[in-house]
């Protein structure tokens, strides 16, 4: 196999990878009215550092402002956070998870355990951790990439 066909290989199988995972999480998810684009902030909020800056909420993820902008609306919306403006600084907002998000807290926790379990049937601890140690590798590689590196072309 030559290297344009292994790279070809390595984008179908994260493709559909990522495909079949935002479908698994918009029929979990969908009882709690939160899409697959959604859940990431919210997850983000409740398990690691709830009443971050919105920007460091985009920065945290990767995400550009304007997709947070809207994730976090649409959560506001339906209830799991609220933002409020910064008292040292009035230009940040502050986004807070609600009581309503962390009553589904062990929820979502359950259902991207469920995922992982889904994608890592089969193999051995070993295995798992050398999957994690090359997914991190190979979005590190992106991040850099994206961020002005040119030396991957």
């Amino acid at each position: 196999m030559d290297n344009t066909n292994k790279q070809y290989s390595i984008s179908k199988y994260v493709s559909m990878i990522h495909r079949f995972g935002q479908i698994y999480f918009d029929e979990q998810f969908k009882q709690y009215n939160i899409g697959s684009g959604q859940y990431i902030f919210l997850f983000h909020l409740l398990f690691e550092k709830d009443g971050v800056r919105q920007e460091d909420l985009s920065n945290a993820l990767n995400i550009d402002k304007g997709t947070t902008a809207r994730a976090v609306k649409k959560l506001e919306v339906a209830g799991y956070v609220t933002r409020k403006i910064d008292e040292n600084d009035y230009r940040v907002n502050r986004v807070y998870v609600t009581e309503k998000a962390m009553t589904i807290k062990k929820d979502l926790q359950k259902i991207i355990r469920g995922w992982t379990n889904i994608i890592e049937k089969g193999f051995t601890k070993e295995e798992k951790q050398l999957n994690k140690q090359f997914i991190e590798r190979m979005a590190d590689n992106v991040f850099v990439y994206r961020n002005g590196d040119d030396s991957h072309r």
